[in-house]
């Protein structure tokens, strides 16, 4: 059975855990990877329905993200997830909010990562 053929920047919703629960996920590797026959994975950030403001956390708004409400993308919360447990493919955010997500990611490890705090 071939592989979904997710691209970066794609929500998808996706079987999380021992559970098997259905949850929604960013696709945030690189397409080369992506794409790939020979990769079984992909780099995902699982959403959240809740969050505290934070350098390593991005709230979305529904319209963009198809999702009921806001939803949280935690930055260090980056796994990687098999490619069979990808499920369907719902909306693709902009190439300006994917730098947005790539920051929160570097945030999760890097102190020197820029971050201007929106709560001051």
């Amino acid at each position: 059975m071939p592989f979904p053929s997710p691209r970066r920047g794609e929500i998808w919703t996706a079987n999380l855990g021992e559970r098997r629960e259905r949850h929604w996920v960013l696709i945030v590797s690189l397409d080369g990877r992506n794409q790939s026959n020979r990769i079984d994975s992909v780099l995902i950030v699982p959403f959240s329905s809740r969050a505290a403001a934070a350098p390593t956390i991005l709230p979305l708004p529904p319209g963009e993200t198809g999702l009921p409400e806001t939803s949280y993308l935690r930055g260090h919360f980056i796994t990687t997830l098999p490619k069979q447990r990808l499920i369907e493919r719902t909306r693709t955010l902009s190439a300006r909010r994917m730098r947005e997500v790539a920051a929160v990611i570097r945030r999760a490890f890097d102190p020197d990562a820029p971050y201007e705090s929106l709560a001051e």
